[in-house]
């Protein structure tokens, strides 16, 4: 019985004639964060499409909860943070979420529970009656954050998560999803922030369309003979 939640082996991806991903292997675990890093225009976000069904592999096997993809059915399970945020600006941010809520099939009295405490995690209690159309950009990634929340998943999928937010509700973030991780759900995040790779349990390094290097921080560092994941990354990205 295979134990791995997302489950990619050998998974290529060509858009015409460019190669974008050429032979990948990722697992995510439960109760396991997996950062995924790497330059831009590596591939972070196909790989995520690719995990969601949104995008269908030309080579390789993509599954979830060992379902081969794509298949709607799975992304009840999922809560995904895409990098562009999906809002309706003329709704309330709490409108917004009450949306996706129900979307989701989220129960009327949970629902509420869960939209007080998805805002507290990304700071917008004070905001949650303002219109989106007049949120900064930041604010909207919150708000994007708090619907991937939504439903406690057993998956979450977060596409840089934490880009335009500031360093003290980044810290509250990470919090929230090592608390999301000790329930033993699981979380693929994709991120631009090195110091972030040093929080999660594996980190997979993508470069040229393949994973050249997945294991936990320390090992990797270990094995790079450098002190942070920054250094593995610059001195992987150097061997290329």
């Amino acid at each position: 019985m295979n134990t791995a939640i997302i489950d990619l082996q050998h998974i290529a991806k060509q858009f015409g004639s460019q190669t974008v991903l050429k032979d990948v292997n990722l697992t995510v675990n439960a109760g396991e964060i997996v950062g995924l890093i790497g330059p831009s225009g590596a591939g972070k976000s196909t790989v995520i499409k690719v995990t969601l069904g949104m995008e269908v592999a030309n080579g390789g096997s993509a599954k979830v909860f060992n379902t081969q993809l794509p298949d709607r059915q799975l992304l009840s399970k999922i809560g995904y943070m895409a990098q562009t945020d999906a809002l309706y600006t003329s709704l309330s941010g709490r409108e917004n979420l009450k949306f996706y809520g129900q979307m989701k099939g989220i129960d009327k009295q949970k629902l509420q529970d869960e939209i007080l405490h998805a805002s507290k995690v990304v700071d917008l209690t004070d905001a949650l009656d303002r219109r989106v159309a007049g949120y900064s950009g930041g604010m909207m990634r919150r708000l994007s954050l708090a619907i991937a929340l939504l439903g406690e998943p057993d998956l979450l999928i977060l596409d840089e998560p934490t880009v335009g937010i500031d360093p003290a509700l980044r810290r509250q973030i990470w919090a929230e999803l090592a608390r999301v991780r000790d329930a033993g759900r699981s979380i693929l995040i994709t991120t631009h922030v090195m110091d972030e790779a040093e929080l999660v349990d594996r980190v997979a390094l993508l470069l040229d369309g393949k994973v050249m290097a997945f294991d936990k921080p320390s090992v990797l560092k270990e094995q790079y003979h450098v002190g942070t994941i920054e250094d593995v990354f610059l001195k992987a990205e150097g061997a290329e």
